[in-house]
């Protein structure tokens, strides 16, 4: 991941209804969420939504699909793991000890 791509990642989840939109999706997965659905879970209008939505898929974070007369959405976990990887990339100096608390708390998740 460029330098460039992160800042857009980042500034793409840097407010809180956004950032509540990627968490409530990453929560979701793998099924994902068809729209009304988040817009009633984090009681967001519509037309708002829709906006932040467009936006974190711009930055790559989201893919969406159409299921009838829905459009689920989806975390692009591999640009998550990119990102976390650019973040970390040089992490403690190459010192893996230093590291090994981050991963460990990273680890159980899936």
């Amino acid at each position: 991941m460029e330098t460039n791509q992160a800042v857009a990642t980042l500034s793409a989840l840097a407010l809180e209804t956004r950032l509540d939109i990627f968490r409530l999706l990453v929560r979701a997965e793998p099924e994902g969420l068809p729209a009304g659905d988040i817009a009633r879970a984090l009681k967001v209008q519509p037309n708002t939504l829709s906006t932040h939505l467009a936006i974190l898929s711009r930055a790559g974070l989201l893919q969406s699909e159409r299921d009838g007369r829905s459009i689920i959405y989806r975390v692009q976990l591999d640009r998550l793991r990119t990102l976390v990887l650019f973040l970390l990339q040089d992490c403690c100096g190459g010192n893996a000890e230093l590291c090994a608390p981050i991963l460990a708390e990273l680890s159980p998740c899936c």
